[in-house]
Formats: structure tokens, C-alpha cells, sequence
């Protein structure tokens, strides 16, 4: 799983080492690293994360894989409907 925690962290406002961070979030360092390098966090550490970002859950965890909303799938799906002939 992708995300932007490394990013995050180095912002001006922030400029938290993966150490410092981790004493923020009652963590470790190594689990820091592990997230930052594509490990899935629990849920609690993941809403831990968010919180102390002020930040939705998406804008910091995503897969590039997937490759549309839910509201951009069921427009294609409208327009990929056949209207039957009568």
C-alpha cells in the first residue's frame, strides 16, 4: 500500500525524523519505516496517523491500482448501458 507519511513528516510544520514521529504515535521506529516502505498499518495505528496529520485516511493511504472512485465507476457504467430497441 502506497501512502505519504515520508512526505508528511518533512514538511516545514512537521520536520519529524521517523523516530520522533514514532514517540508521537506510541510506536516504534521500525514500524514507521516498514509503513513508509509499503507495510499496512492496523486500523488504530492508521487512524492514529491520520489524526496527527489532520488528514482524511485517502489523501494518505492509497493503491495506485485501483482506478476509479465509486462515483466515476457508476458513470461509466451509465454510459456503458445498451438502451434496448423496442
Amino acid at each position: 500500500m502506497k501512502n505519504t507519511i515520508k512526505s508528511l513528516r518533512s514538511l516545514p510544520e512537521y520536520d519529524l525524523s521517523q523516530a520522533e514521529l514514532a514517540k508521537e504515535l506510541g510506536t516504534t521506529r521500525d514500524r514507521i519505516s516498514a509503513i513508509e516502505n509499503g507495510a499496512v498499518p492496523g486500523g488504530k495505528l492508521m487512524l492514529r496517523i491520520c489524526t496527527y496529520f489532520n488528514r482524511d485516511i485517502r489523501e494518505i493511504f492509497f493503491d495506485e491500482n485501483v482506478v476509479c472512485t465509486t462515483q466515476t465507476c457508476k458513470k461509466k457504467q451509465q454510459k456503458g448501458r445498451v438502451k434496448k430497441a423496442k
